[in-house]
């Protein structure tokens, strides 16, 4: 059984994407080194974190099946220290907790596997924003105003207010997951400030898993980039347009990874998605309290609670999404337009070639078939010659078959 086990459990947003790449690519040497990161797949916590709850994804949940059990008995069986990353595991329901902690090997009052839990976070000026692209990008049509009113309401009775905050409360996070833990073991680890040192945010994370001093490879390529406000503009009004039309297999790989990750987030000089001025006094009233019961709770801080205060709000040019410069959401456009064309043309072009790959398989058959077709003609013509009836069956063959082909 491991005998230490890390349990990072959200927040969406925070670098996670960047923080499980590192942990994934390195697999092999972290194992060398006692820690398990237990994965075949980039994705496979995020399958594991779908089977706990029991969450529908896209198609995604019939993989899932299995996935959690799966992953909790590799950590079992394992001899030192693991570590399972995702950070939809935030939202897990109190019975769900219960259930992960168990299959890990957690016992509650002692004893058992040493399970620490970990939440990165970021403050909700960055937050709330991010969130609202965030189910642009999982094909929501709904404006920035109506995702705002959806998560201010305290009923939280809508699904989208409803995995806002449970994705993002972070006292009521901690408060699921470290019901039994000791709070010396919960570990907050909080995103910089804007402006900060870029790679401050991974000397905070690798503070908390203890993955100081051993020589990962820090380069990735996967993220998830953020959009300005034209581009997070178009992307909702191409839902609304042809989201339904889309089956999400299609979806992911041409709305979401090409327009959105690898063509509109290019466009770095577009105005940035921010929270409204409006917002700031409320949020910050909620980010007060917060800070206050996470320091009285005691638990482990890596950085500062001060970083959940975000910056001060944008005096003058805010930018709402819901009203943007037409102007910049069509130049966004043309870029999305000439992407999905090129796109187009190179599944053409390969289209036509396995369609000339196709052709010569099939010319090739049919030279390697004839050889063996004519010496089966040939021998029949010679036994046919070899006697009066054959001779004629064979005359009335061939005059048969010169009139077709007159015909012809």
């Amino acid at each position: 059984m491991s005998k230490r086990i890390l349990l990072h459990v959200g927040t969406p947003k925070t670098g996670t994407s960047y923080l499980q790449d590192v942990l994934f690519q390195n697999r092999s040497r972290l194992l060398r080194q006692g820690i398990l990161y237990p994965a075949d797949r980039f994705d496979a916590h995020f399958l594991a974190a779908l089977d706990l709850m029991r969450l529908r994804w896209g198609g995604l949940e019939r993989q899932a099946v299995g996935a959690w059990d799966r992953l909790a008995q590799q950590v079992r069986d394992h001899d030192g220290t693991a570590i399972i990353s995702h950070e939809i595991l935030a939202t897990a329901s109190r019975t769900q907790v219960q259930r992960a902690l168990k299959s890990l090997g957690h016992e509650p009052g002692g004893g058992g596997a040493e399970v620490h839990v970990i939440v990165s976070v970021r403050d909700l000026a960055r937050q709330i924003p991010a969130e609202w692209q965030e189910n642009v990008k999982h094909r929501a049509s709904f404006r920035y105003g109506r995702f705002l009113n959806l998560i201010r309401d305290p009923e939280r009775s809508h699904r989208v207010g409803a995995w806002f905050w449970g994705a993002q409360e972070i006292p009521d996070i901690l408060a699921r997951w470290g019901a039994t833990i000791p709070p010396e073991r919960i570990h907050i680890v909080t995103v910089p400030r804007p402006g900060g040192p870029r790679e401050e945010l991974w000397r905070r994370f690798s503070e908390a898993f203890g993955l100081d001093d051993l020589g990962l490879d820090l380069g990735t390529e996967r993220a998830n980039p953020s959009l300005g406000v034209p581009e997070s503009s178009l992307l909702r009004r191409i839902n609304k347009a042809a989201a339904r039309d889309i089956s999400p297999a299609h979806y992911r790989p041409l709305v979401r990874e090409l327009l959105a990750h690898q063509v509109l987030s290019k466009r770095t000089q577009s105005p940035r998605l921010s929270l409204p001025p409006s917002d700031y006094p409320w949020v910050a009233e909620l980010t007060e309290s917060w800070i206050a019961e996470l320091t009285e709770r005691g638990y482990d801080v890596v950085g500062d609670l001060a970083d959940l205060r975000g910056d001060e709000p944008v005096a003058q040019g805010w930018a709402d999404p819901d009203k943007p410069v037409e102007r910049q959401v069509n130049m966004a456009a043309l870029d999305a337009i000439r992407a999905l064309l090129l796109e187009s043309a190179e599944r053409q072009a390969e289209a036509d070639r396995l369609r000339s790959k196709l052709e010569d398989a099939r010319r090739e058959l049919i030279r390697a078939r004839t050889p063996r077709l004519m010496r089966t003609m040939e021998w029949t013509v010679r036994r046919l010659e070899g006697s009066d009836r054959g001779r004629q069956a064979l005359g009335a063959y061939r005059k048969v078959r010169g009139r077709n082909s007159l015909s012809a």
